[in-house]
């Protein structure tokens, strides 16, 4: 199999990251802050250094920013629901992920909140600031926007747009599902205010991790309460981070790994990961567009205005059947809508979806020459 399905997670994990993990589960098998014995130290510390790891890629002020959680998801309904305020407004763009919309929505049907989707103008990040600055409101409380979207790879101008909403005192929530471990993310030099990434996907960490990492955990009200290991006596919940935001016992294998695949990033830099798979997105895009049997829907994908992945039609074919076909040839891709209904709508496939393919670090140019070769097939049917 040729698997170029690394927008929704990737795989194969460098060998490290299963190492790792084996290696939790025989050495740290204690609880972290739950005690004082050494195991429950131990595995503390190395918790720890997975903190100091993620915050060195993301230059976030420092490893006591960085918390642990499930998955994205997660990450932004904690950063969504614990800085919106009742009556407050809500910026976002045309292009979200149900990650972002779906906690919207809800609070959106329960009167807390109203929002708006910006439009984003691919290629012309003066228009989307534009944009986004039309967007405010005196009421505006947050702006919750994606750094790339999941479908399409159009990179926003996060630094540009959280620049913009500090000028109008408004927090900025970046969902990073997809540029984390590919796009170059500077917590302090931009002033994010918070950072929501998965573990599984361009951080190359187990299923199961997720990072928020905030600038300021006093102005997020917590939306999960629980046992810390800290501040015991109190049944109010701990105002400092990251403990603020990590009740329950925490997924300390997975963390592990994680600390694994962001180490595997770090070494290989996320500029060469980018540059390797920008130039099998550009060749891809190349060779389909060439073609002329194949509808594509964005200019061609290169920086600064896109990230590597590509979504794609064949006229006359179902997303789903197109994906079908290339799974039967050995491909695994992923096609219909992503949980990304608005991305669709905006450019009009919202009925019939599209193909996305991504590649990872370990995708070679033989693999995408192949696939090349049997979209190509499919199409000639």
């Amino acid at each position: 199999m040729i698997y170029l399905d690394n927008a929704a997670t990737t795989y194969p994990k460098p060998p490290q990251v299963s190492a790792a993990m084996q290696q939790a589960m025989r050495r740290f098998g204690a609880n972290p802050g739950r005690a004082g014995h050494n195991m429950s130290l131990a595995t503390a510390q190395e918790v720890f250094r997975a903190r100091e790891e993620a915050a060195a890629l993301f230059d976030a002020p420092g490893p006591e920013n960085v918390c642990f959680v499930m998955n994205c998801t997660q990450a932004l309904n904690m950063a969504i629901k614990g800085l919106v305020k009742p009556g407050g407004h809500v910026v976002t763009s045309c292009l979200e992920h149900n990650a972002v919309m779906r906690p919207l929505e809800a609070l959106r049907a329960q009167g807390i909140i109203t929002y708006t989707e910006v439009k984003i103008v691919p290629g012309d990040n003066d228009a989307t600031l534009d944009a986004f600055r039309q967007a405010m409101k005196e009421n505006t409380c947050l702006c919750v926007c994606t750094h790339v979207s999941n479908v399409w790879g159009i990179r926003l101008p996060v630094e540009r747009i959280t620049a913009l909403c500090h000028a109008y005192n408004v927090p900025v929530c970046i969902d990073c599902a997809q540029s984390a471990g590919v796009l170059p993310i500077s917590m302090k030099e931009y002033n994010f205010d918070c950072i929501c990434a998965p573990g599984h996907k361009g951080l190359y960490g187990p299923m199961g991790t997720g990072l928020l990492i905030v600038r300021d955990g006093s102005r997020i009200n917590t939306i999960i309460e629980g046992g810390t290991g800290t501040a015991s006596e109190s049944l109010e919940q701990p105002a400092e981070i990251p403990e603020r935001f990590e009740s329950g016992t925490i997924n300390v294998p997975g963390i592990i790994g994680l600390r694994a695949g962001i180490s595997f990033v770090r070494r290989r830099t996320v500029h060469r990961i980018y540059e390797h798979e920008s130039a099998l997105v550009c060749r891809l895009y190349d060779r389909l567009k060439a073609s002329q049997k194949v509808e594509l829907y964005m200019p061609r994908p290169q920086s600064p205005y896109f990230a590597p992945l590509l979504s794609f039609n064949l006229p006359g074919k179902d997303s789903e059947d197109v994906a079908a076909s290339l799974n039967k040839q050995g491909f695994a891709v992923r096609a219909g809508l992503h949980c990304a209904p608005r991305a669709h709508a905006f450019c009009g496939t919202l009925e019939h979806g599209a193909v996305r393919v991504c590649p990872s670090v370990f995708t070679t140019s033989e693999q995408m020459n192949a696939f090349a070769q049997a979209v190509m097939r499919i199409a000639a049917k």
